[in-house]
């Protein structure tokens, strides 16, 4: 076969049977430009060193003029929530994650149906390893990764024993079309409706689109009243709140005693002033609320490090390291979201990455970046496990890819398929769980049932999605609903779908059990 080079992780991919890139989308998923990051619905989980500590250093008296005055004490608590965005119809069945027939993952394919998905023969899930013994088959983290998926080499880069082993996932097998920006994959909406929501910002997205993200929100689903802003740096981070001079002057601490005593002496003259207007009371509180809310701002983001990744002692050193953090945008963006999603100043956040649309004809091109994207998924897992809180990773792609069996036998194409074309009908989406008191524990009494919780729809033997094995399996929108309703199943809360999302195409009680992979982690909020 001809001699292929492959593309570095942030080279532009230029395909002679794609149009000339045009818009935004185009751009991002072939890599003229890079992916940016996203936050939505801000949940107050933490400010603080430990997550689930309260908010104790005002006075006791500013304290309880909070909640008369609207300011949270507590977000809403939900589990939060970050998804990857992988832009340009990436591989995720198979050779990432494994997908089987109707008895789950490990219900094989055909060695046919696994070339197609980019693994020749001898790398098929349960034939020898002759280099290093077993299978092809890792369950590291619950979930069933193929042993040389590039996704689950980055994750395991990040991400401790421990960390791993209080994992579990499923995956959705789901067609969805390739190279348009007409996909809406984006769930943000609607896990906001479903009760992620908070204190800091409603919607940040990538884009200067109605989802925030490169693939559309579900038309249903959308709230214009939290219709994104763009994020894509850590400075942004930084920037969301001004605590003016005064933190800086002062310490932290002296900076809040002085704004509640301004609170305190302002609210003594307020009470000998007759303002002789009819809404004396309410002007009087709108400007005693003004001065709590001017004490609450400092005591919880008066702390540098409260909002910037880049000096956070959990990111940088035990996740990455400050050449890493300097050298890669892609973990500066990381970095920047999964700060805010877990330590509680969001509630669910999408981090884009542009160009996976690597049908270039090696396999190199598209390991790398899957290898870099995996660095990035399993460092929110680890993060979220330093912090000790739980979180919910969903990754999807628009379109996927397909292999006609040649090797790329490179360093970095590692002997598998090379990537050729587009190809809709194999894709696939899966999410992660992170549990901090233990892996979250699949639904069913016994194995089998369990397996076919964990693999949401199947495949067919020749590598294609069953379009009827699930309502999620040939629409997308059913495919965000689904993430949804198990997103609610891990509070104990899937019986609310129904009222929450109203003409929703899941069907009854009974079908919709059977889309949820994993018992509750959490009851209600949290």
């Amino acid at each position: 076969m001809a001699k292929h080079r492959h593309f570095t992780p942030d080279e532009p991919l230029r395909h002679p049977d794609h149009k000339r890139p045009v818009t935004r989308r185009d751009f991002l998923a072939q890599s003229f430009m890079a992916g940016l990051g996203t936050v939505t619905a801000p949940t107050l989980f933490s400010l603080f060193a430990n997550p689930r500590a309260a908010q104790a250093a005002l006075s006791a008296d500013i304290q309880a003029l909070k909640t008369s005055c609207g300011i949270a004490v507590q977000g809403a608590g939900k589990i939060p929530f970050l998804c990857f965005d992988l832009a340009g119809g990436a591989n995720i069945a198979g050779s990432n994650v494994l997908v089987g027939k109707q008895n789950g993952q490990l219900d094989f394919l055909s060695t046919a149906g696994y070339s197609k998905l980019g693994l020749p023969g001898d790398m098929i899930p349960p034939v020898l390893d002759t280099v290093n013994g077993g299978d092809h088959i890792d369950t590291t983290l619950g979930l069933a990764f193929h042993k040389d998926s590039a996704f689950l080499r980055g994750i395991l880069e990040k991400i401790s024993p421990a960390t791993a082993a209080n994992i579990n996932g499923a995956v959705i097998p789901g067609r969805s079309e390739n190279d348009t920006g007409n996909n809406p994959h984006n769930p943000m909406y609607g896990i906001n409706r479903a009760g992620a929501d908070g204190e800091l910002l409603t919607l940040i997205g990538s884009q200067s689109s109605d989802s925030g993200g490169n693939s559309m929100a579900p038309a249903a689903m959308i709230d214009v009243s939290v219709r994104p802003t763009k994020v894509d740096r850590p400075s942004d981070v930084t920037g969301l709140v001004d605590t003016g001079k005064l933190v800086g002057l002062l310490s932290q601490g002296d900076a809040v005693a002085v704004m509640e005593s301004i609170e305190r002496i302002s609210n003594m003259k307020l009470g000998r002033v007759d303002t002789k207007v009819a809404n004396d009371a309410l002007i009087k509180d709108l400007l005693r609320c003004g001065y709590v809310k001017s004490a609450d701002l400092v005591d919880r983001y008066g702390d540098p490090t409260a909002l910037n990744p880049a000096i956070d002692p959990n990111i940088i050193g035990p996740i990455f390291s400050q050449t890493e953090f300097n050298a890669e945008s892609e973990f500066r963006k990381t970095s920047a979201v999964m700060k805010l999603v877990m330590n509680g100043f969001a509630g669910a956040g999408t981090i884009s990455m542009g160009g996976f649309d690597y049908h270039t004809g090696d396999r190199s091109t598209g390991e790398l970046r899957d290898l870099r994207a995996g660095r990035c998924m399993g460092a929110c897992l680890e993060y979220a496990a330093r912090l000790g809180v739980p979180l919910m990773l969903y990754v999807f792609s628009d379109g996927s890819v397909a292999s006609n069996g040649m090797a790329d036998n490179s360093l970095n194409g590692r002997g598998k398929g090379v990537w050729t074309g587009d190809n809709s009908s194999t894709a696939a989406s899966f999410f992660l769980v992170y549990n901090p008191n233990g892996r979250p524990v699949l639904q069913g009494g016994s194995v089998d049932v369990q397996a076919r919780h964990q693999q949401i729809g199947w495949f067919r033997a020749d590598g294609s999605v069953e379009t009827a094995s699930s309502p999620a399996a040939n629409n997308v929108n059913l495919m965000v609903e689904t993430v949804i309703l198990n997103y609610l199943a891990l509070h104990g809360e899937q019986a609310n779908f129904p009222a929450l999302f109203t003409g929703h195409g899941l069907g009854n009680s009974t079908l919709r059990d059977s889309l949820v992979a994993f018992n509750p982690i959490v009851s209600g909020t949290i």
